[in-house]
């Protein structure tokens, strides 16, 4: 009897653990199952008339993979953050990846807005972005010198982001 009692408060009891522990969580970070594991396999055209592909990744210098395009909004925010971090660690190889976007687009959006990358690879479909787990424009990725994704932002860059999370991962 005094069990039948008990159990309405014990169900509540644990439903309000799992919305504590909810309410603890940063919506913004978006788990991603690729950090800690190699890139997917991929091989893409370049806008210099190249190919990039993923055992470029496994050069030992570390990466930045930033997912953009030209009619994204935020991307133009991020931007200047994005010129100031490949200027500051010249160290780090620095790849664009153009997302569902056209070739002649993408290259008046970096002559516009100056061009931070080493390269920029051409994903006009989207596989390679959902390969890699893409939500949508921007995203940018940290890359191991062995080719091992080590972090995934999701959204536009921020200084507090470059700070806290990236820049740590490029020294």
């Amino acid at each position: 009897m005094k069990l039948k009692l008990l159990l309405p408060l014990g169900l509540f009891l644990l439903l309000a653990l799992f919305l504590a522990r909810g309410l603890q969580l940063n919506p913004r970070e978006l788990p991603s199952p690729l950090v800690g594991k190699p890139l997917p396999a991929f091989t893409l055209p370049t806008l210099a008339a190249g190919t990039l592909s993923d055992a470029q990744f496994r050069d030992g210098r570390t990466s930045v993979i930033n997912v953009f395009a030209s009619w994204c909004a935020p991307c133009r925010v991020e931007h200047p953050l994005l010129m100031d971090l490949a200027r500051r660690h010249p160290q780090v190889h620095f790849v664009g990846l153009a997302h569902k976007d056209a070739p002649a687009a993408a290259e008046r959006f970096l002559m516009e807005l100056g061009n931070p990358f080493a390269a920029v690879a051409l994903d006009d479909k989207g596989r390679v972005g959902i390969d890699l787990g893409v939500y949508g424009v921007p995203e940018t990725f940290v890359v191991s010198g062995d080719g091992r994704v080590l972090h995934k932002h999701v959204g536009p860059l921020t200084a507090e982001a470059l700070r806290e999370r990236i820049e740590p991962l490029l020294r």
